[in-house]
């Protein structure tokens, strides 16, 4: 038997495995790449100063990626009565109040008909219903600024949203309109972040919590994968080697 036979096919196997642990490393590299630059995006939007929402018109193209925390202001009405609460743990905040509690999101109707949706701030668990927190709805015409914020999906483990029980566990702008009997083509496709400025006198809803850090860790999958692709290498290299010393040429 050759001695290149001895070792032909396990290189086979090593060579296809390594191309595979290298190429999981690149794609990790290039999502790196990617995370980067979405955080660098939305640091330099989120430094703008606010803009009014684009004419109702042009809503149905509006890129939600690339609205994704811009800065907005609009004026309106807060239709207090159609107030949802999207359920919400809140860790780091910017506030006094951190735990679990929901984001208090209220449709706010503009003097053309057309609705956005806010979201106003976070109240603990026991500070749900209006009523246990006096001046927190604001009545009459105001103006909101905060960050724009995109749909959010949901997964294998999101609840199903409560509407009911008006609790919900994602906040997409017109699915919460369809529920308040609003109509979803006349509201913007992004919900708006209301910022810390609009917090009411009585601390509640505690706004301002817009979570703008990004889980980054490709950096490390990358190593990890590469990892994997040298060690395999220092396998192959010591079995073919030990093989071969095994069966010397002529044996």
């Amino acid at each position: 038997m050759s001695r290149l036979r001895l070792v032909l096919w396990p290189t086979v196997a090593a060579a296809f495995v390594f191309a595979i642990l290298i190429a999981l490393g690149n794609w990790q590299m290039d999502r790196l790449a990617w995370k980067e630059a979405l955080m660098a995006r939305v640091k330099a939007r989120i430094a703008l100063p606010a803009e009014n929402l684009p004419p109702e018109p042009v809503w149905p193209a509006i890129d939600a990626d690339a609205k994704d925390y811009a800065a907005a202001r609009v004026t309106g009405r807060f239709l207090n009565d159609k107030e949802v609460h999207v359920f919400h743990t809140l860790v780091n905040p910017k506030g006094r109040l951190s735990g679990q509690g929901y984001f208090v999101v209220t449709p706010l109707l503009r003097d053309d008909g057309s609705v956005i949706i806010v979201n106003r701030g976070f109240v603990p668990l026991d500070r749900k219903a209006p009523a246990s927190r006096p001046g927190s709805q604001i009545d009459g015409e105001t103006t909101v600024e905060g960050l724009l914020r995109r749909p959010e999906g949901s997964n294998l483990f999101t609840p199903a949203n409560d509407r009911a029980g008006n609790v919900w566990f994602t906040r997409d702008a017109r699915e919460i309109a369809h529920a308040a009997g609003l109509d979803p083509a006349r509201t913007f496709p992004l919900t708006l972040d209301a910022g810390a400025a609009q917090t009411p006198p009585g601390g509640l809803p505690q706004a301002g919590e817009t979570l703008v850090t990004f889980t980054n860790n490709h950096w490390q999958y990358a190593l990890t994968w590469y990892g994997l692709a040298a060690t395999l290498a220092g396998v192959w290299f010591a079995f073919v080697i030990g093989r071969l010393r095994r069966n010397p040429a002529g044996a």
